[in-house]
C-alpha cells in the first residue's frame, strides 16, 4: 500500500512505496476544444466553430435566457445529448495514463466530461459542467448545483432547489469564472505546465499562462501558429491533440533523464 503525502511549503508530491520513497513532480494541463473535437465535440472559434453559426449572445448569456428560456434549453440540450454519443480519444486517455508517473492536475475550458471518463482523477471545469444543472437565479448556490442525467431533457418549469427555473451549469458570456483563483494557484505550484488545444484567446482563462514560472518546462500543443504568437518559454508541439500527447511523453522522458 502506498501512502501520499502533500507538502505545502514544497511543489512536489512524495510517495513511499514498500522499499524506498520517490518525488512526484506536480504537472499541471490546461485544455480547450482543440482536445475535445477529436472525439466529435463541436469547437466554437475555428471557421466551422458553434460561434460561426449560432448567435453567441442569445445562446450563451442570461440576457438570451431571460428573452428565449426555450432556445437556450433546446440548445444545451442538444450538446448535452451529443455527449452520451462521443467517448474520450488517445488524447484524454495518455493524460490519465500519466497520473501513473505524476502528480496530475487538469484545468479545462471544456464543459464535457471526457477527462473524467478517461480516468483523470482531478479536473477543475473553469467554465462549467454539461452533466450538471443550477439555479437561474443563483448559478453559484451550492444547494442548487446537482448532477443531471445527460438523456433527460431540462425543460421549463423544471425547478432548482431555491424554486427557480433549472438551467445549465455553464459560464455564460459576463458571468464570474469562480474557479480562476484555483486554477492560477495550480499553475504557480507547478513542475511542469502543458496546454493543448486552447486558441489562449478566451479571457480570463487565456491569462493563467502568464502564472506559470519562468524557469519551468512549459508545452503548448497545438497544430497551428497562434495568432497572438507562441508564449514566452513554451515549446511548440505543433500537432493536433492526439498525436501531440505522444510527443510529449517523449520530451517528458527527457526530461527525466
Amino acid at each position: 500500500m502506498s501512502k501520499i503525502w502533500v507538502i505545502p511549503s514544497e511543489k512536489c508530491i512524495f510517495a513511499e512505496t514498500e522499499n524506498f520513497i520517490v518525488m512526484r513532480q506536480k504537472l499541471v494541463v490546461f485544455t480547450g476544444a482543440g482536445i475535445s473535437a477529436e472525439s466529435g465535440i463541436p469547437t466554437f472559434r475555428d471557421a466551422n466553430g458553434m460561434w460561426g453559426k449560432y448567435d453567441a449572445m442569445k445562446l450563451a448569456s442570461v440576457e438570451g435566457f431571460e428573452e428565449d428560456p426555450q432556445a437556450v434549453l433546446d440548445f444545451y440540450n442538444a450538446r448535452r445529448k451529443n455527449l452520451l454519443e462521443v467517448e474520450p480519444n488517445h488524447a484524454h486517455r495518455v493524460l490519465a495514463d500519466l497520473e501513473k508517473r505524476y502528480d496530475v492536475t487538469i484545468i479545462t475550458q471544456n464543459v464535457d466530461n471526457l477527462h473524467e471518463r478517461a480516468g483523470s482523477s482531478k479536473v477543475l471545469h473553469l467554465h462549467g459542467e454539461l452533466s450538471k444543472v443550477t439555479s437561474s437565479r443563483n448559478r453559484l448556490d451550492p444547494n442548487c448545483i446537482k448532477e443531471y442525467p445527460l438523456d433527460v431533457p431540462i425543460q421549463l418549469g423544471d425547478k432548482a432547489a431555491d424554486g427557480s427555473q433549472l438551467r445549465p451549469y455553464i459560464v455564460w458570456f459576463g458571468e464570474y469564472v469562480d474557479g480562476m483563483e484555483l486554477a492560477a494557484y495550480w499553475v504557480q505550484q507547478a513542475d511542469i505546465f502543458v496546454v493543448i488545444g486552447t486558441s489562449l484567446v478566451v479571457y480570463p482563462a487565456a491569462g493563467l499562462v502568464d502564472y506559470a514560472p519562468s524557469e519551468m518546462p512549459k508545452f503548448l500543443i497545438d497544430p497551428n501558429d497562434l495568432k497572438g504568437g507562441l508564449p514566452t518559454g513554451f515549446q511548440h508541439i505543433k500537432a493536433k491533440a492526439v498525436e501531440g500527447v505522444d510527443e510529449l511523453v517523449r520530451r517528458l522522458e527527457e526530461l527525466e533523464k
